[in-house]
């Protein structure tokens, strides 16, 4: 008999949980410190941003496997655009967004706070921050994105880290919306305001 097909060895799945791709599971290149946003934190955040997203401009920093990327496509955000420096995973992410034949989104291979740096393009109604922990990343990128006229006037802010929200350094006009932990990570959604 046959064994189960397994994926290739160096690839891990994701699979998108609901809107136009709905159940779609697609590949992303196995990287130290990558870490897709499990299925049930997803849910979780696309339920706090139900509202929100329809027609979003959205940014997905540290992109990774693209999971929140592809989510959001996925449920009608207007625009997205996804930033990471790992050139795996940008063209894992382009090769998925061609089977999807997904004609919106931006892939940007750059360092993060590199881009932010830069003159802000376009300012985002969603953003996703989920840097690799343990590098002290999310005070340095915040003020950033705050400084640099990144964000919506109402932006709304989704930030996962190893260490609870209250102990992150966010600038003064953010407002903790909603958070949770699962496991050893704690995810928050700020809202801009």
């Amino acid at each position: 008999m046959a064994s189960p097909s397994k994926p290739h060895a160096g690839q891990g799945q994701l699979r998108i949980i609901a809107g136009e791709w709905r159940s779609r599971r697609l590949s992303f290149p196995d990287a130290p410190g990558l870490r897709p946003t499990p299925d049930r934190v997803r849910e979780t955040l696309f339920n706090w941003l139900a509202p929100y997203i329809e027609g979003a401009k959205v940014l997905d920093a540290f992109t990774g496997s693209g999971a929140l990327y592809l989510e959001a496509l996925s449920r009608g955000a207007g625009d997205a655009v996804a930033v990471d420096s790992n050139a795996a995973a940008i063209s894992s992410l382009r090769n998925n967004l061609e089977v999807l034949r997904c004609p919106r989104g931006q892939l940007v291979q750059s360092d993060v706070l590199r881009y932010l740096q830069g003159e802000a393009k376009q300012r985002f109604d969603v953003v996703f921050l989920d840097p690799p922990f343990h590098q002290d990343l999310v005070p340095q990128t915040c003020e950033l994105l705050e400084n640099g006229g990144w964000l919506a006037d109402h932006a709304w802010i989704y930030i996962e880290s190893e260490t609870a929200p209250s102990s992150l350094s966010v600038p003064g006009t953010w407002r903790l919306h909603r958070e949770k932990k699962a496991g050893q990570v704690h995810y928050a959604l700020w809202e801009r305001g």
